[in-house]
Parts: structure tokens; C-alpha cells; sequence
């Protein structure tokens, strides 16, 4: 089976929106969602400011019961949940209460289970003070708790899968969601994936030196992904989320659709040829990026713009190095390039969601998201694209055809073809 598959429901929380219309204002006009966290400096981390979003639990009331509610500490799974269930709501789906939807799915992705809560469950255990851990810790602590929460609130009846593969997380769970309506294995999955960076997982960033620390006095300006001035990324947090259906069932029940999935690939170097736990491999990524076009039966001059991974780090030039050969396309030719990061920062297994959902956006509406604090790219880099297609500002354009991917540790890629839906 070949079954065609379109995006008709976005949800989104994200450290500069919660809402679509939010973010979409947000990511429109430039506004970074990078606080300063005095927590952080307390801590003497290098690294002081991050990406949070301005969530708050009294939200959570609109989206699950009371009992669910109760004794729920995991802000990854709280995110995940509004997120999954605005975009279950803007596909304009009802949430039923006592049917199970056999026909629908969930691939939901994160990386680890949220340490503020096994930290709670290490002291009252440490302190022989078992019982007073209650009866909700180990579906917080397991990694599979997000999918359990969503799945379970909306009754679904499908797929239900965890998905974990570092950075790479949130768009390889678009792209398994996508391959199992693409093959007739389901008729609408909901998909994405969602992030909380506590101290402790931040703490480890820190440690290894790789985050930006030169900018916790003017946190808007700390994230600056291809910057000659970039000195690491800085984390955030939040969730992204899509309703994909089978192209027949959506226009069936009315549904409205925001764009297309063309196909997508997802692979690894195996660590190998320049890759390693911590960097994809060239031939790795130049190898999904082709196969995801090859999937979708695109071509290189199709792409109108790219969605990098683009993280603030030196392997911004590498990344930029590898799109130039899978396209074979340079300078004027090349497409717009951006990252949402230089607004969030990166959002480890969250990043590919939230992206994709600002891709999507675009996609709709015409537009390229500026770069902020690119106002001095790197020479390579600008050698390869041309300073007009990195835009710092807004840009009006028609775009067909958006290229989203991206890289983890462990070597793995993942790249989505996405399209505007057109009738035919």
C-alpha cells in the first residue's frame, strides 16, 4: 500500500508559545523564548540561561482528569499531553470518553524519564520512606509514561510506542507515525515528542563544555546557530505534536489539512567514517537526506527550504558541508536555510517536534522564519549558501517544499519531506 498522508492538527509547547497562534506570532516575528535562570547560577553552571517555557500546572486541569492530575510531577509528560491533546482538538476531533479508537495511534518520543522525579523516589527510598512514594511514581519514572498518558486520555487503540533516538527523536516518531497509515497499519496516529532539561540533565550539558556561556547577561542572544560568535547551544524544553491521517479518512470526516508528508528516511553511520556517539558521520546524513527525497519522489531543486538541525556548535559548517552535497546546490541556488533554535534552543528529544510544527507553519503560511543573532555567519557557511538565503528577518514566500531533519547522538539521522497538500 502507498497511502498518501497529510498533517491536519498542531500542538505546540514551546519556551516562546503554547498555543499555535502564539507561536506562529512568535516564530514570525523573531521572539526568543531564552530566559536567564537564576537557579542555574546558584549551581555555578557555566551555562546560566535555557529555553523554558512559561507553563503552568493549573493548565493541565482543561486537559486531564482530577485522579490523572493528582500526584503528576513529570513536566516531560505534562508538556506531551497538552501538546498531543491541542493538536487532537485542532484536527477537530472530540475527546470521547468511553470509545476506543481502533483505527488510531500514538508514537510519542523523549529521551529520559524526568530525574526530578526519580530524584524523589532515591531520597524517600535512601531514607527508608518507601511508602510515602505513592502509587504514581513508576508510571512518571518509566519511559513509555508520555504515550501511556496520551494514549489513555484519548482512548487510542492502535500503535502505541515510546520513541527514544537522542536529538533525532522527534522526527524519526513523525516518520514511524507516517509509515504506519503510509502502509495501512493505521488510519490517524498522533505523533511528536516532548522534553524536560531539569539541573541534572543539564548539569551533564554543562559539563562537557559544549553550551554557550558568554551571553547569560543578554540571554536573547545566547543561542546563534551559525555564528562565527556561536559558543555552544543552550538547552530548552517543551513538546511538539501532529495529527497524521490517511489522506481518504481526513477528507471524509472534513477535515481541514496544513500540509503533506512526502516520505522521510532515517538511518545511521554507525558511529564510523567520521561519526561518532556524539557526531553524525557525513556519509550517514548525505545518505538519509537523499533517501528521504528518494521516498518522496523529489528532487533537489524541489526543496524551497531547509530546516536544519543547526545547533550553535561547530558542526553547524559540517551540517551546511553535508545539505550542499546531497543537493549538489550552492550559493543563489541554494534554498533558505533556518533554525528554530536561535529562538529556543535546542530541546534535545522535543527538537524535531517543535520544529517540524514551525516548518509546517511556514509551510502554510508562506514565510521564512528569521535566524536570530546571525549577524556574523560563519565564512564557510556563507560561501556555501549566500548571505540571502539566511534570512534574519522575515520573508515572504511561497514555499512547496520544506526538508526537515535531524541528528543525535549515537550517529542517527532523520530527515521528513513535507509539502503543501494539493488535490490531485
Amino acid at each position: 500500500m502507498n497511502n498518501r498522508v497529510v498533517i491536519t492538527g498542531l500542538g505546540v509547547v514551546a519556551p516562546n508559545g503554547l498555543t499555535i497562534p502564539d507561536f506562529l506570532h512568535a516564530i514570525q516575528n523573531g521572539i526568543s523564548g531564552i530566559r536567564f535562570v537564576p537557579e542555574y547560577a546558584d549551581l555555578k553552571f557555566n551555562c546560566q540561561v535555557s529555553g523554558i517555557p512559561e507553563f503552568e500546572w493549573e493548565q493541565l486541569h482543561n486537559y486531564i482528569t482530577e485522579t490523572s492530575l493528582y500526584g503528576l510531577k513529570g513536566k516531560g509528560i505534562a508538556y506531551g499531553i497538552k501538546a498531543a491533546l491541542d493538536a487532537w482538538t485542532d484536527a477537530g476531533n472530540e475527546i470521547v470518553s468511553e470509545e476506543t479508537l481502533w483505527e488510531t495511534g500514538c508514537v510519542f518520543g523523549s529521551s529520559v524519564a524526568d530525574t526530578d522525579v526519580i530524584k524523589i523516589a532515591i531520597t524517600r527510598v535512601d531514607a527508608k520512606e518507601s511508602k510515602k512514594l505513592g502509587s504514581r511514581v513508576v508510571e512518571q519514572i518509566m519511559n513509555s509514561g508520555i504515550t501511556a498518558y496520551i494514549s489513555g486520555r484519548l482512548g487510542l487503540g492502535n500503535k502505541i510506542i515510546n520513541n527514544s533516538a537522542a536529538c533525532a527523536t522527534g522526527t524519526q516518531s513523525i516518520l514511524m507515525g507516517y509509515e504506519y497509515i503510509k502502509y495501512g497499519m493505521a488510519k490517524r496516529m498522533v505523533v511528536g515528542s516532548s522534553e524536560y532539561v531539569d539541573r541534572y540533565v543539564f548539569g551533564g550539558f554543562d559539563s562537557m563544555r559544549v553550551l554557550s556561556r558568554k551571553f547569560n547577561d543578554e540571554p536573547e542572544k545566547a543561542s546563534r546557530p551559525m555564528s562565527l560568535s556561536a559558543g555552544g547551544f543552550v538547552p530548552g524544553s517543551g513538546a511538539g505534536a501532529l495529527v497524521l491521517e490517511d489522506l481518504d479518512f481526513a477528507l471524509a470526516r472534513g477535515a481541514k489539512i496544513y500540509g503533506e508528508i512526502l516520505g522521510g528516511s532515517t538511518n545511521s553511520g554507525g558511529q564510523r567514517n567520521g561519526g561518532s556517539m556524539t557526531a553524525p558521520g557525513p556519509e550517514g546524513v548525505i545518505r538519509c537526506i537523499r533517501e528521504a527525497m528518494a521516498d518522496s519522489t523529489v528532487t533537489a531543486a524541489d526543496i524551497d527550504l531547509i530546516s536544519g538541525h543547526l545547533t550553535a556548535t561547530i558542526a553547524d559548517k559540517l551540517e551546511i558541508e553535508n545539505w550542499s552535497r546531497a543537493l549538489n546546490r550552492t550559493g543563489g541556488d541554494f534554498p533558505f536555510v533556518n533554525s528554530l533554535k536561535s529562538m529556543i534552543g535546542h530541546s534535545l528529544s522535543a527538537a524535531g517536534s517543535i520544529e517540524t510544527v514551525a516548518a509546517v507553519l511556514q509551510l502554510k503560511y508562506n514565510f521564512v522564519h528569521p535566524n536570530l543573532n546571525l549577524e556574523d555567519p560563519i565564512p564557510e557557511i556563507l560561501d556555501i549558501i549566500g548571505a540571502n538565503n539566511l534570512p534574519t528577518a522575515k520573508v515572504d514566500k511561497v514555499i512547496n517544499t520544506v526538508a526537515k531533519a535531524n541528528f543525535g547522538f549515537g550517529d542517527v539521522n532523520s530527515c521528513l519531506i513535507i509539502s503543501k497538500y494539493k488535490n490531485n
